[in-house]
C-alpha cells in the first residue's frame, strides 16, 4: 500500500508515517499547495489530510480533490467541532479523526476505510501456489519463500492488489518510481521481463499477462500465452 500524508507539522507528520508504516510506506507532503500536486499527480491507496495547513486550506484541497479523485481520504486535525466534521464528510472525507490520536486507532479506522473501498485490501494474499504477505513483504511459492529485489516484489504486490485489472506501463511507472522520478519509464519493461523469468522458474509465468499495447495484468486464471 501507498499512502500520501499531508500534515505541516514534521514530527505529527512522522509519527503518522511510521504508525502506516505497518500497512505499507508514505510520502510526506507539509503544505496544501504541494499536497495537491502530489494528490493529482501519483498514486495512493489512501491519504491523511491535516485542516490546518499552509499556502491551501486543507478543506479546499478536499473540494478540489473530490472533483478528480475518488482516492480514499482521512481528515486527521485538530479541529474538533461538529460543524468542520459535517464540512468535511460532506465535501467527501471517508473518516474524520481529531488530535490527539491513538497509533491503533488511526491504523485500524484506515484500514476500515480500505476495506470499505477495496474488497482486495487484506493483509495475505493466497491463491493456489502463490501466497504474498503485505506487511512482511514476503513471496512464497507452494510455502516457500521466494527472494524478490525491492521494487520487483512492489510490482509484484501491486499487480496482484489489482488483479484481473489492466494496468498500464504509466500507471505501473507513476506508482513505483513516481512521476517525477528521473528514471525512463522504459525501466518498467526491463522489471517487467525479470519478474516473468522469476515466476518462470516456478511454473507461474502465464500469470503475468502483457496486453499489447496497454499494460499489465496479473490474472488468477491463467491462460497461456503465445
Amino acid at each position: 500500500m501507498k499512502f500520501l500524508v499531508i500534515e505541516d507539522n514534521e514530527a505529527l507528520n512522522a509519527a503518522v508515517v511510521d504508525a502506516l508504516s505497518a500497512l505499507g510506506t508514505s510520502v510526506s507532503a507539509f503544505d496544501g499547495e504541494y499536497g495537491y500536486f502530489l494528490a493529482k499527480n501519483g498514486s495512493y491507496d489512501l491519504i491523511v489530510l491535516d485542516l490546518m495547513l499552509p499556502k491551501m486550506k486543507g478543506m479546499d484541497l478536499l473540494a478540489k480533490l473530490r472533483k478528480e479523485s475518488n482516492c480514499p481520504l482521512v481528515i486527521l486535525t485538530a479541529l474538533a467541532d461538529v460543524s468542520h466534521k459535517i464540512e468535511g464528510l460532506n465535501l467527501g472525507a471517508d473518516d474524520y479523526i481529531t488530535k490527539p490520536f491513538e497509533r491503533d486507532e488511526l491504523v485500524a479506522r484506515v484500514e476500515a476505510v480500505l476495506r470499505r473501498h477495496n474488497n482486495n485490501f487484506k493483509t495475505v494474499y493466497k491463491a493456489g501456489r502463490v501466497e504474498l504477505d503485505f506487511v512482511g513483504k514476503v513471496f512464497r511459492v507452494d510455502g516457500e519463500d521466494v527472494k524478490l529485489p525491492g521494487k520487483m516484489y512492489d510490482i509484484l504486490e501491486y499487480l496482484i492488489r489489482n488483479r484481473n485489472m489492466i494496468i498500464s506501463k504509466e500507471q505501473l511507472f507513476n506508482r513505483i518510481w513516481g512521476f517525477d522520478s528521473e528514471t525512463i519509464i522504459t525501466v518498467t519493461e526491463v522489471y517487467i521481463s525479470n519478474l516473468r523469468k522469476l515466476l518462470d522458474k516456478y511454473g507461474l509465468r502465464d500469470h503475468l499477462k502483457t496486453v499489447k499495447s496497454v499494460g499489465y495484468m496479473w490474472t488468477e486464471d491463467p491462460v497461456k500465452e503465445d
